[in-house]
């Protein structure tokens, strides 16, 4: 393909999460070079609050801002268009539809999805990634609870309000303690046939312990939180099996027609097409500069990105992938005015998971360890500072505000899609009487049921 006539450096940056996003503004005002930004999708996603849209806490729209409107530097790019592979003999970036010519590539495309060579799984169990994840999940919960309502088989009614979440760490503990949150307190007004304060949330965790990456203490304590949100924790159990009718461990099954998926995760294919050597999770092992070996032009960052220090692995958090954008940034820069290249240092500030209103554990700056309500404010506030734009941050902070003050939340309980197929036959009137909400008896506080 010919070389396009304009002789500034061409930067061609593949995914806008924070990593990508970070480097497109970094290199905006660099009169050197122009920047294209290649994305599959035409927004940017704020990706830690993805389980907030899953449990009807959030809207889309609050957690996403369109890239184009986050990129106005004039020497930027927009291109919607799908990445299928990297020639790098050529130096160009092949799309669905053409190919795109490079000086630098930056690879940013974030993680998937891996179900451990068990790829059926993914029909049965959706794992949250995009927001077409979180608005499937939404509605396969809510369409539970509907089916729930109709069903005239008190066994099947039960195997309804069941939920398994598979993966206990940040993003599994996180949907956990969200969906159990909304069940005791967002739904009983809303259904008069069950009553949804019964429902069973179950996590399941391969590893002795949740949140396994975090210090013991933040672990145990994340546990305990889980609990007293009446969340089910399942430590030491690997899945064997899932299908429509339920999840098995070892010699267990837990009957639930709802499983979502917190486990593994994979690095994107689009990497493998560099040929270069790839760690188990299909990250490439990058240079201290962050370019994939023997590819100079090529820069890797994000969930893509292999990278260690101090002989631990850099985690795959947005903090870790903004940082590495604005590094790689620099060395463009850095490289084009044959300025010395400094390797990629990571400064950790902290990572948090947040397990419910008011629960949440984290470690700040890599050494004070932090649970509770003090956790989970620094956690709010960080995280609607980093949110693009002052419509989210102000719709996000009232919406929290809203739900912490009235234990409830906005109406954003919507099922979009066609469901009717899949909910059960209409259980007679005569199957029970209609119970009005302040008929409820409380639920007393109890100890997690048993897994049948």
């Amino acid at each position: 393909m010919e070389r396009d006539r304009d002789s500034r450096h061409h930067v061609v940056i593949v995914g806008a999460g924070f990593g990508g996003l970070q480097a497109a503004k970094a290199l905006g005002k660099a009169d050197t070079v122009r920047v294209t930004v290649v994305d599959r999708y035409n927004h940017h996603l704020f990706q830690p609050l993805l389980y907030q849209v899953a449990t009807a806490v959030l809207n889309p729209a609050d957690i996403s801002a369109p890239i184009r409107s986050v990129l106005h530097s004039r020497n930027t790019e927009v291109l919607l268009a799908e990445a299928k592979s990297v020639d790098a003999r050529r130096k160009v970036l092949v799309v669905e539809g053409g190919e795109i010519p490079y000086d630098s590539l930056v690879l940013a495309t974030g993680a998937t999805h891996s179900y451990f060579k068990h790829p059926e799984w993914a029909q049965v169990a959706p794992g949250l990634k995009t927001l077409e994840d979180a608005v499937r999940i939404r509605e396969r919960v809510l369409t539970a609870f509907e089916a729930a309502e109709r069903e005239s088989d008190p066994v099947r009614q039960r195997q309804w309000m069941t939920f398994v979440i598979i993966g206990a760490g940040p993003t599994g503990v996180e949907l956990a303690g969200a969906l159990s949150y909304m069940t005791r307190h967002a739904l009983p007004k809303d259904f008069r046939r069950i009553d949804t304060r019964e429902a069973r949330v179950i996590l399941l965790e391969g590893l002795p312990r949740v949140l396994n990456a975090y210090p013991e203490e933040l672990s145990e304590a994340a546990k305990k939180d889980l609990e007293a949100l009446h969340v089910e924790v399942r430590t030491g159990a690997m899945v064997t099996g899932i299908d429509e009718e339920g999840v098995t461990f070892g010699d267990e099954h837990i009957a639930t027609r709802t499983v979502l998926w917190g486990a593994g995760v994979a690095a994107s294919p689009l990497v493998r097409s560099l040929e270069v050597p790839l760690d188990r999770a299909g990250r490439v092992k990058v240079s201290p500069q962050l370019t994939a070996p023997g590819l100079n032009d090529v820069y890797v960052i994000g969930d893509v990105a292999a990278v260690e220090q101090n002989g631990k692995p850099v985690p795959g958090i947005a903090p870790a992938a903004m940082q590495m954008g604005r590094h790689v940034a620099k060395t463009i820069r850095d490289r084009l005015q044959q300025k010395p290249l400094s390797p990629f240092r990571y400064h950790d500030k902290g990572s948090f998971a947040v397990i419910g209103r008011g629960y949440a554990v984290g470690l700040l700056f890599d050494k004070w360890s932090m649970k509770g309500l003090p956790a989970w404010l620094v956690w709010a506030g960080v995280h609607v500072a980093y949110l693009i734009g002052f419509r989210n941050r102000a719709s996000v902070m009232l919406n929290w505000a809203y739900t912490f003050f009235t234990k409830g939340g906005r109406d954003m309980r919507l099922i979009t899609g066609k469901v009717a197929t899949r909910l059960p036959a209409l259980a007679p009137s005569a199957q029970g009487p209609v119970l009005p909400p302040s008929a409820r008896p409380e639920l007393p506080a109890s100890q997690p049921a048993p897994v049948h």
